[in-house]
């Protein structure tokens, strides 16, 4: 499932200031990307201005993007949020809009899946979340919603994947349910 970017870039200054937020990211967490250079991934996320605006949502809903290396096949290069706990502007959602609608009562805001794709983003596969844990301990204290397998959400159910006693874990649950300490976090290709 690839998300769709609205194909809008962000005024001059605030790609100039995203782009030096990014970098300064980057450079912090060489171990992330190893043998990547700044100038590649800089060079890339030019050319698609569309990218620059999700990645910019990421960044303003607490997500910490940042290049993770290996997370996908040949030269593709994604983003993904690196804040240490789900990020704090994506929390309190449902899996999808499915689960939404199935709710009755006591609906949250939205779901997920539907934030995702107005981001012009992705949520994190499981594999994609594991390799991410591999970097660094995340949702030590949250949870994320994974991609979930379409046999487990066409019986009710959702992944999602925390940090317990060292661990990583993958769990499931109704997709309609949802909790203040459970987000998503999203991955972008560039």
């Amino acid at each position: 499932m690839a998300a769709k970017h609205t194909g809008k870039g962000l005024a001059a200054g605030a790609s100039k200031a995203l782009l030096e937020s990014l970098r300064a990211r980057f450079e912090g967490n060489m171990a992330r990307h190893p043998g990547i250079s700044w100038s590649e991934v800089r060079a890339r996320l030019e050319a698609q201005p569309s990218t620059l605006r999700t990645l910019a949502e990421l960044e303003r809903t607490g997500g910490e993007p940042d290049l993770i290396a290996g997370l996908g096949n040949g030269g593709e290069l994604f983003f993904v949020d690196c804040a240490p706990e789900s990020p704090a502007g994506r929390r309190s959602l449902c899996y999808d809009q499915a689960a939404l609608a199935a709710r009755k009562e006591h609906k949250p805001k939205g779901s997920a899946v539907g934030l995702a794709a107005e981001l012009g983003a992705d949520l994190l596969t499981e594999a994609q979340y594991r390799r991410l844990q591999e970097l660094g301990e995340f949702d030590v204290k949250t949870s994320s919603w994974l991609q979930t397998p379409a046999e487990l959400r066409e019986r009710g159910g959702a992944i999602f994947g925390d940090r317990r006693y060292g661990r990583v874990f993958t769990y499931h649950n109704g997709a309609e349910s949802y909790y203040a300490g459970r987000g998503f976090r999203c991955a972008v290709r560039v």
